[in-house]
């Protein structure tokens, strides 16, 4: 007997708890499943269902095959899917989401190119700074940065993203350089998103509350506040290393520099990703690491 022989038609009555059920689901005879089952506890010299005129039931040994029979019928059609994709172009919907800012700066523009080479391919962008469940809103995949918090989700790193605080050379030259953390709150500070701050400290985390006269969401406003020297700010990389090199701002604190987080690519759980999905994410990564703010 063939080793394969007989376990779609065993997984088929386990899941149905009927030989006609499963034969219909197979689209076979239920003479052809009854013959199966028994070559199979035959071969294993074990009963696998207790049979009644009504239903079948599992036999404790059964249950324990059941488990190991789905996963091998899962990897030998995850396998069977791997081998038919590796030519497959994308195609279909793609449904996504990344934070507003990021979007439409770095990861639409890189998208557009994708989908310039793959016609058949349809996407729909959602830009929210507002973490969406990806699996309650039926999304195919979420560009998210800093730290991650769903452990449901597959993370794919894209690229570094290192948090910088900075001033301009006319704040500092008014009110002083921070020697210290402790000294941030004598300073006038520049808030985004959040008035708390990521720092580290003799190899710690942690997390200061700021104060200031100014404030908007937008990353891109609180650099320009910045380079106008309103104030400190605390900004990731692709927004101040080219202001840094020309001089227009200045790193501070950098013995305090938070861990360095980054750039993720995140997709519900499954072994086997569709080739738009597996694609794009490739595609994005090494956009990504072209691009000017990166590469320096």
């Amino acid at each position: 007997m063939n080793r394969w022989e007989g376990l779609d038609e065993f997984v088929a009555v386990a899941e149905t708890g009927q030989f006609s059920a499963a034969a219909e689901r197979l689209a076979v005879s239920s003479s052809h499943v009854s013959r199966q089952i028994a070559r199979l506890e035959e071969c294993l010299q074990t009963r696998l269902f207790y049979r009644t005129t009504r239903k079948v039931v599992l036999t404790e040994a059964g249950q324990t095959f059941l488990q190991h029979c789905q996963r091998l019928i899962d990897a030998r059609e995850e396998a069977l899917r791997a081998i038919s994709d590796l030519g497959s172009e994308p195609k279909g919907l793609l449904r996504m989401t990344c934070a507003v800012a990021y979007g439409e700066r770095f990861i639409v523009p890189l998208v557009n190119q994708f989908m310039a080479r793959y016609p058949l391919l349809r996407v729909e962008i959602e830009l929210t700074n507002r973490p969406l469940d990806l699996i309650h809103e039926g999304l195919d995949l979420a560009i998210r940065l800093g730290r991650l918090q769903d452990s449901r989700l597959v993370a794919t790193r894209l690229a570094p993203r290192e948090m910088y605080l900075c001033a301009s050379p006319v704040y500092l030259e008014r009110y002083g350089r921070p020697h210290s953390l402790s000294e941030l709150t004598h300073h006038n500070c520049l808030i985004g998103s959040t008035d708390h701050w990521a720092f580290q400290q003799d190899g710690r985390e942690l997390s200061l509350r700021v104060q200031g006269n100014w404030r908007c969401n937008s990353g891109q406003a609180v650099l320009d506040a910045a380079l106008r020297g309103f104030g400190l700010c605390q900004l990731p990389d692709y927004y101040v290393l080219e202001h840094l090199r020309s001089g227009a701002l200045v790193s501070l604190l950098e013995q305090h520099r938070p861990p360095n987080t980054a750039v993720w690519a995140l997709y519900p759980q499954q072994r086997h990703l569709s080739p738009k999905v597996r694609q794009l994410v490739d595609e994005l990564k090494a956009g990504l690491a072209q691009l000017p703010e990166y590469r320096a």
